[in-house]
C-alpha cells in the first residue's frame, strides 16, 4: 500500500512538472508578440505598420524553426542521455535564454535569443509526452495526455496576462527564472524512466541492426509526420488568420468580434484538449481521430465558404472546429509515441511532431504573398484547411489501435 502511495506521489509529480513547463513554454513562445511594438520601439524607434508585421513574421518564423530544429534535437539526445536528463536540460534552455532576451541591447542577440528558446520549447513539448506514455499506467495516460496538451495554451493566456500586469519588456521576460527553478528541482525530484533504462541495459547486452532499418519504423514515421504534420498546418493557417477574416466580413473596426472569435477559438481548444482522454477511452484512438479530422474539414468548409457577411453564428461555428483541434492534440499525443520503439521513440516523435512546423515556419515569412495569391483570407485559409482531409485518410488505412513497443 504505502509503495502504491508513493507512485501516485511521484506520478503527481511528475504530472505538475510536465504541465507547468509546457505551459511556460507557451508563455514563452507568445511573450515577443504581445511585447513586440514595445521592443521595436524601444530598440528601433517608430516603424509602420508594413514595417513591424515584416518584423513580427520573420522573428516569429526564427522562433518556429528553433522549435522544430529543437523537438529533432532533443529526441535525439533523450534517446542517447535519457528521458529526465533530456527533459530537464531542455526546460533550463528555454528558461535561460528567455532572461537573455530581456537583458539584450540589440537585435541580433534578441533573434539568437529567440531561436535557441524555441529549441528549448520544441524539445520539452517532444520529451514530455514521450516520458508520460512510457511511465504512465494505460488505464489514464489518455486522460492525462489530454491534459498536459491543454497546457501550451495555458500559458499563450498567461502571456497576455503578463503584458497586462508588467509594462516593461525587459522585465516580462525575467517569467524564464521560473523554468530554470522547475529544472533544477527536477533533477532532486524526477526519476528516469524504467522502460529507458531497461533498453539502454539490454542494448548494452546485445549487438542489434540499427532500428532504423526496420521498414515498418519506417513506414510509421511518415504515418505520423503525415496526421500530425496536417493538423498543424490546418491549426496554423486557422488561428493566424481568422482575426483578420473575421475584419474582412465587417465594413468597420471590430475590435470586439476580432477578440471574441479568438476567445472562442482558445476556449474551445481548451476544452477538447481537456476532454481528449475520455472521447479516446469512448471510441478508441483511430475513431477518435477519424472524428477530428472529418469534422475540422467540414467545419473549415462551412466556416469560411458558406460565411459572405458577418453573424453571431459564426462564433459557435468557431468554437466547435476548436473544439475537435484541441482534441486532436490530446488524441495525436497519446498515439504518436506509442508507435515507436523504446531505442528511437522520442527521435520519431520529435520528428512527426516537428516536420510540419517547417512548413508554417517557412510560410509565416510569407504571409502577405500567399493571401493574395490566394484569393483573399477566407480562400486562403480553406486551401490550407484542405490538409485536413489529408490526414483523414492517412488515418483510415492505418492499424486500428497502436502497438506499445516497449
Amino acid at each position: 500500500m504505502e509503495n502504491i502511495k508513493h507512485n501516485r506521489s511521484y506520478l503527481t509529480l511528475l504530472f505538475i512538472l510536465c504541465f507547468i513547463s509546457s505551459a511556460l513554454g507557451g508563455t514563452v513562445s507568445t511573450l515577443m508578440s504581445v511585447y513586440l511594438p514595445v521592443v521595436v520601439k524601444d530598440l528601433q524607434g517608430d516603424l509602420s505598420a508594413d514595417e513591424l508585421n515584416n518584423v513580427s513574421g520573420f522573428i516569429n518564423a526564427l522562433f518556429i524553426f528553433g522549435w522544430a530544429f529543437g523537438g529533432f534535437t532533443w529526441g535525439l539526445i533523450s534517446d542517447r542521455i535519457g528521458r529526465k536528463s533530456a527533459l530537464l536540460y531542455a526546460i533550463a534552455c528555454y528558461g535561460i535564454f528567455t532572461v537573455l532576451t530581456g537583458l539584450m541591447p540589440q537585435w541580433t542577440g534578441i533573434l539568437i535569443c529567440r531561436f535557441l528558446s524555441g529549441f528549448g520549447v520544441g524539445g520539452v513539448l517532444v520529451v514530455s509526452f514521450t516520458l508520460l506514455s512510457e511511465v504512465w499506467p494505460s488505464k489514464s495516460k489518455a486522460v492525462v495526455t489530454g491534459i498536459i496538451s491543454i497546457a501550451f495554451p495555458v500559458g499563450i493566456f498567461s502571456a497576455g496576462l503578463i503584458n497586462f500586469v508588467v509594462s516593461s519588456w525587459r522585465e516580462g521576460f525575467f517569467v524564464g527564472f521560473l523554468p530554470i527553478a522547475l529544472a533544477i528541482l527536477g533533477f532532486w525530484m524526477l526519476k528516469e524512466s524504467e522502460v529507458w533504462l531497461a533498453h539502454r541495459a539490454e542494448k548494452a547486452l546485445s549487438k542489434t541492426t540499427s532500428l532504423w532499418y526496420s521498414a515498418n519504423n519506417r513506414r510509421e514515421l511518415l504515418v505520423g509526420s503525415l496526421m500530425f504534420g496536417t493538423m498543424l498546418i490546418g491549426l496554423w493557417a486557422i488561428f493566424s488568420w481568422l482575426p483578420t477574416w473575421v475584419q474582412s466580413l465587417i465594413a468597420t473596426d471590430a475590435p470586439k468580434e476580432r477578440g471574441l472569435s479568438m476567445m472562442c477559438m482558445g476556449m474551445g481548444g481548451l476544452a477538447g484538449g481537456f476532454f481528449s482522454g475520455w472521447l479516446v477511452n469512448f471510441m478508441g484512438l483511430k475513431k477518435s481521430m477519424l472524428l477530428c479530422f472529418a469534422v475540422c474539414a467540414v467545419m473549415s468548409f462551412v466556416l469560411f465558404k458558406t460565411n459572405t457577411s458577418f453573424s453571431p453564428l459564426i462564433f459557435a461555428e468557431i468554437a466547435v472546429l476548436a473544439l475537435f483541434f484541441g482534441a486532436s492534440q490530446g488524441v495525436l499525443s497519446a498515439y504518436i509515441p506509442q508507435l515507436f520503439h523504446t531505442g528511437i521513440r522520442a527521435t520519431a516523435t520529435g520528428f512527426c511532431f516537428n516536420i510540419g512546423r517547417l512548413f508554417t515556419g517557412t510560410a509565416v515569412l510569407f504571409i502577405g504573398v500567399l493571401v493574395t495569391k490566394l484569393g483573399g483570407y477566407g480562400n486562403a485559409i480553406f486551401i490550407f484547411s484542405t490538409v485536413f482531409i489529408i490526414g483523414f485518410f492517412v488515418v483510415l488505412f492505418v492499424k486500428d489501435k497502436a502497438k506499445i513497443t516497449n
